[in-house]
């Protein structure tokens, strides 16, 4: 920062007789499996395993990699995608997104130098990818490293100039390098591109406050409350209300 109907239940594709398998649709199959894998992983990792043990190869593999990381088994998804990258005959672009794949995996699990490994890994295959970029960024910027993040960001949006994301997180790195001028330059082209961007109205609520405009602070920060309730950038804008409104007692 990426719906289809979902596989039968294992038991009905282990029951399958063996002339209707020899004309599974692969391609429809696996990208069902990684949907579900995405979203109900306990069931992806069965439909997986059910899958390799039809021939589904290095794609059931894939799917039972993807299934893990929403599992919670974090290092063992990405030590498998790792692997299976590595072995994969497939297009380095597909070997890629595996790999960024594992470094999400190993970000969940605290393991920065391994997923930022991962990610160099991904971008080496897919040079200047902008969505594999733009996790090398989020992760540059987790890690406090905002100038790596503003450089990486600015990669990104030279291909894609409106990506409201990363606009918004360069103009989040850029107010923690003090560039505030360039900082609400990025918040405002985000929101001019969309104007209920949560995270963007969270961003400019800060710059707002740094201001001393209090009011427009408060307006933005309810605004994404309101927008996305249960949202990180609305947890964010609650406790900054509350920081204010003591400070103001």
């Amino acid at each position: 920062m990426r719906h289809l109907p979902l596989l039968a239940v294992v038991l009905t594709a282990l029951a399958v007789p063996a002339a209707a398998q020899e004309v599974i649709d692969g391609p429809q199959e696996y990208r069902n499996c990684l949907i579900l894998a995405k979203t109900k992983p306990d069931q992806g990792w069965e439909e997986a395993l059910a899958w390799q043990s039809l021939g589904g190869g290095e794609a059931a593999r894939h799917c039972g990699a993807v299934a893990l990381i929403g599992m919670g088994k974090y290092g063992e998804a990405a030590t498998r995608l790792e692997t299976l990258a590595n072995e994969s005959v497939r297009a380095d672009s597909v070997r890629a997104e595996m790999l960024a794949q594992a470094a999400q995996a190993w970000v969940l699990l605290g393991n920065i130098p391994r997923a930022d490994s991962a990610l160099r890994g991904a971008l080496t295959l897919s040079p200047g990818n902008p969505d594999i970029l733009m996790d090398q960024a989020v992760l540059m910027a987790q890690i406090a490293h905002y100038n790596e993040a503003a450089d990486i960001l600015s990669k990104v949006l030279r291909a894609q100039p409106n990506r409201i994301e990363a606009l918004t997180l360069r103009g989040s790195a850029f107010r923690f390098l003090d560039n505030i001028p360039g900082a609400v330059d990025d918040i405002e082209t985000a929101l001019k591109l969309d104007p209920d961007y949560s995270e963007a109205l969270l961003e400019r609520g800060i710059l707002r406050r740094m201001k001393g405009d209090d009011a427009g602070a408060r307006e933005d920060w309810l605004r994404a409350i309101n927008l996305v309730p249960e949202s990180a950038a609305a947890d964010t804008a609650r406790r900054n209300l509350e920081k204010m409104d003591v400070k103001q007692r």
